[in-house]
């Protein structure tokens, strides 16, 4: 029976009633025809797992229940007909159930490592390139020579906008939180750098006037921030971590034909990721195994850590991605 229950049964990271995070018992995943199973080496943090864990941002229909957007590791188990086998390393983007031993995932929405890299710097790129690939690219259509300007400019996803976006060829402006935030992604190629805590957000673009815009915070200042873009913005909201309300002149808005778009990720289909997933692979690997695109590790811990993990994020204090880790 004890043999049995191995068989079955894995670890995952599951939300106690007091919202601690616990190393937990649950049940092994067993793939779909069009699905395979990676054992998982390292699983990235995202913001969107401390709001999943708050309760506010539950999984989409099919994916465990426990948290995690983007991992990497090994395959332990593929169709016949897909383009993996066994013991390929491979990260993979998740609608969710990363923080656990293994994950099962459709084999589209599975990369190979690119080459020279480790499962820690793998497991960082799937949500983060792919967020910012959508919303830079898809969304907001950016061009060379168009400005762009990217709230959180040191977090994972901060880091990878960036870089996108300077690849496209545009000027990129960032907010950061502290001096060595600052520094970071000045080296990373931000063109104009703005401490939020010692600088007006809304005069420095007043400067710059923003062609798309990637905002994480949107909040109460988004109605300044938008009397100082450019005719035609493409304002993209991801998320609200300045809060859930905005005040907005709407007779400027609408005469200088701004675009304000909600989007997520996690809501797309799978067909979709897909589609964006092989494009970054056919556009950026290279640079990911040249070391053109950086991947900033802030820090590695077992996954069993995961709540110390999380409060790194909540301090707003990571210059980068915090990986979980799992042994072999």
């Amino acid at each position: 029976m004890d043999h049995e229950l191995e068989q079955t049964n894995m670890h995952a990271i599951m939300i106690a009633p007091d919202g601690s995070l616990q190393w937990t018992q649950v049940p092994t995943p067993t793939i779909k025809s069009d699905e395979i199973l990676i054992d998982v080496r390292a699983a990235s943090l995202n913001r969107a797992d401390l709001l999943q864990r708050a309760g506010l941002y539950p999984p989409p229909p099919g994916w465990p229940e426990w948290m995690g957007l983007e991992v990497a590791g090994v395959v332990f188990e593929a169709p016949a007909a897909s383009r993996w086998q066994v013991g390929d390393k491979v990260c993979a983007l998740l609608g969710g159930g990363g923080y656990a031993e293994q994950v099962a995932v459709p084999a589209g929405m599975v990369l190979p490592i690119p080459d020279g890299l480790s499962f820690v710097e793998a497991a960082a790129i799937p949500e983060a390139f792919t967020t910012s690939h959508l919303n830079l690219c898809i969304e907001g259509n950016l061009q060379r020579g168009e400005t762009a300007f990217i709230q959180a400019g040191a977090s994972g996803l901060g880091v990878a906008a960036i870089q996108l976006a300077k690849k496209i060829g545009a000027k990129v402006v960032t907010t950061v939180g502290s001096d060595d935030k600052a520094a970071l992604v000045s080296r990373l190629g931000a063109d104009v750098v703005i401490n939020r805590k010692k600088e007006n957000v809304a005069d420095i673009l007043a400067k710059h006037p923003v062609n798309v815009a990637m905002d994480c915070v949107a909040g109460p200042d988004l109605g300044d921030y938008l009397e100082t873009v450019a005719a035609g913005c493409r304002w993209i909201v991801i998320a609200t971590l300045g809060g859930p309300t905005s005040g907005l002149d709407m007779n400027s808005f609408f005469k200088r034909g701004i675009k304000l778009i909600g989007s997520t990720l996690r809501s797309r289909t799978t067909s979709m990721k897909v589609e964006i997933l092989a494009e970054l692979e056919k556009q950026y690997w290279q640079a990911f195994s040249s070391k053109q695109i950086q991947l900033l590790i802030h820090q590695t811990l077992p996954i069993t850590q995961a709540q110390q993990a999380h409060a790194m994020l909540e301090r707003n204090e990571n210059l980068g991605k915090v990986v979980l880790t799992i042994d072999d």
